[in-house]
């Protein structure tokens, strides 16, 4: 097969890898920064979404952003899973 195609697939196996270490981390922050401040409750928080939201609004919108997040990482894991098979796939039929 093309070598130059081979190297393609391998590079994006990698940059998906590394965009899904990346998103792991960032979810991460965002679910400690979650607890913190949940559990903190500041006002100053209630003032940045604006007037007439509560803490069970803004307890709902994190949540599901969270949620959705970690629904698009499951799918970029399940998409750089299968660029890693098969380049490696490929690999091994060019020897």
């Amino acid at each position: 097969m093309n070598e130059v195609f081979q190297n393609r697939v391998k590079a994006a196996a990698v940059a998906g890898w590394w965009t899904l270490l990346i998103g792991a981390g960032f979810l991460v922050l965002q679910w400690i920064a979650y607890l913190v401040l949940m559990s903190a409750r500041p006002i100053w928080l209630l003032s940045l979404w604006g007037d007439g939201i509560g803490w069970d609004t803004v307890q709902k919108v994190w949540f599901w952003g969270l949620a959705i997040i970690k629904s698009c990482l499951w799918l970029l894991a399940l998409l750089v899973i299968w660029l890693t098979l098969w380049a490696r796939q490929m690999r091994r039929h060019a020897a």
